[in-house]
């Protein structure tokens, strides 16, 4: 008996030292996920301005992104063409770099011809946060700042 309870607590202390580590682990992949769904979004954006050959705009809501075109035809709807939702305690901020006012509005235009504003963005969430600046030529991120909790 006195060896099953023995077994029985170093098999709870591995166990209690292992839980952290997997909350490590899982915060991590939720937070690269994060940057990921982002990525397709841009994506998603770039190839629809190249395709319909006019700009699109991924425009900043209080809790989810929208995609659209910057100009609708009278007869087109408005609704956007894509939406990536936020989870709940996540933000996205973004960081026109070459804007030329101070308090642009939050909107990333992608250009017929496969561009982009120039443009960084910042991610806060409970899993930790990142940093990515896109470049404006190719539209990928390049990871500036990562960090998980």
């Amino acid at each position: 008996m006195i060896e099953i309870a023995v077994a029985i607590s170093i098999m709870m202390l591995v166990m209690m030292l292992a839980v952290p580590s997997m909350q490590g682990v899982m915060a991590d992949r939720r937070l690269r996920r994060s940057l990921d769904d982002l990525n397709k979004f841009v994506r998603l954006a770039q190839d629809r301005a190249v395709a319909q050959r006019r700009t699109y705009l991924i425009s900043w809501q209080e809790d989810h992104l929208i995609l659209r075109p910057e100009a609708v035809a009278k007869d087109e709807e408005t609704e956007p063409t894509a939406t990536l939702q936020l989870q709940k305690g996540d933000a996205f901020v973004l960081k026109l770099t070459a804007a030329l006012t101070e308090d642009p509005p939050a909107d990333w235009a992608f250009w017929p011809t496969g561009t982009c504003e120039p443009a960084t963005v910042t991610f806060k969430g409970p899993d930790g946060s990142w940093s990515a600046s896109y470049s404006p030529l190719t539209a990928r991120g390049e990871l500036a700042h990562y960090a998980a909790r």
